[in-house]
């Protein structure tokens, strides 16, 4: 209450009209827009997708551009980043890696977060033994290390092919489409403790008793009154759940586990440049780290601030 007083008093000062009442997306926007890092932050971001999309664009046959002639060149005016060993542009190859990574990350979060937001909140709102079946489940996947539940998807759907023949199909064994389900369904246990433990609270609030006490149904309070409520827990762990989703493509793709062949990685950049550092070649093993270092701390950092300026328990931290 503090800072909106302060604000009042210099827009009166100003001789402007104080803006009162402000909604939580519209405080968080101001928050945000004030906050010179998260704009830089938001800004690299927003780079690295513009770069993502168009690169497969003006990159179509990066694949097939094979030049022996000009393999492992240092970088140059004609190759900023060098040549890698086929004497394809590096610099090409980090940009359409971060359409890769990119792509893993939300379709992921697409995946985890509706999912997680949907269980904790069954989970918080009805308890019982749907409480205690749904806490089992989560403990249990929680209890095995990320990456080993990765890799075990991937080997048990190594064969399967979905929509076969069809326009749709997805080969969940490789390629991009298995990793970003593995991925999906992997990483909802954490969405899923949040918004359950957020749900348990707001069952107890005045206003979701009174929908109980006029005969509502449950189920339309928990999608009408209380899922709304949790709509900003679901934004903060999508941007967070970027930064895992992105590293844990690359370490799948540089164990040989993630994309398919062919298909530009920085994961697969890093496993291909492991052994050039002996040689003196550093260029393709440091844009990819590079890249990935930039997208990661701007993703977390930006994450940070939002959920600085979207959960209402901060307000006065």
């Amino acid at each position: 209450m503090e800072e909106v007083s302060e604000e009042i008093v210099e827009e009166q000062l100003k001789g402007k009209t104080p803006k009162v009442g402000r909604s939580l997306w519209a405080d968080a926007y101001h928050r945000l827009k004030r906050d010179k890092v998260a704009v830089v932050c938001f800004a690299v971001i927003v780079l690295y997708v513009i770069i993502a999309i168009i690169s497969s664009f003006l990159f179509p046959n990066w694949a097939e551009n094979y030049d022996y002639e000009h393999a492992n060149l240092p970088p140059s005016w004609e190759h900023p980043l060098g040549t890698d060993d086929f004497g394809r542009s590096v610099l090409q190859e980090t940009m359409l890696g971060a359409r890769t990574s990119l792509t893993v990350g939300v379709m992921a979060n697409i995946i985890s977060v509706p999912l997680g937001m949907l269980l904790g909140a069954i989970a918080g709102y009805y308890g019982r033994f749907i409480d205690d079946f749904i806490v089992w489940l989560y403990t249990t996947l929680a209890s095995v290390p990320g990456i080993i539940r990765l890799i075990a998807i991937k080997f048990a759907f190594q064969d399967v092919v979905l929509f076969a023949n069809t326009p749709f199909e997805m080969d969940l064994g490789g390629g991009m489409s298995g990793i970003y389900i593995a991925l999906g369904v992997m990483s909802w246990v954490g969405t899923c403790r949040l918004v359950r433990a957020e749900v348990m609270k707001i069952r107890e609030l005045d206003y979701v008793l009174a929908a109980q006490a006029i005969g509502t149904r449950r189920i339309v309070i928990l999608f009408r009154h209380i899922m709304p409520n949790l709509l900003h827990i679901g934004i903060i762990q999508f941007s967070l759940g970027m930064v895992g989703a992105i590293t844990a493509e690359v370490i799948l793709s540089y164990l040989g586990l993630g994309v398919g062949t062919g298909v530009p990685s920085w994961g697969v950049m890093i496993s291909a440049a492991r052994m050039d550092l002996v040689v003196g070649r550093w260029w393709e093993l440091s844009s990819a780290v590079g890249a990935m270092f930039i997208i990661i701390l701007a993703l977390n950092i930006f994450g940070d601030r939002l959920r600085d300026a979207l959960d209402p328990r901060l307000r006065t931290a």
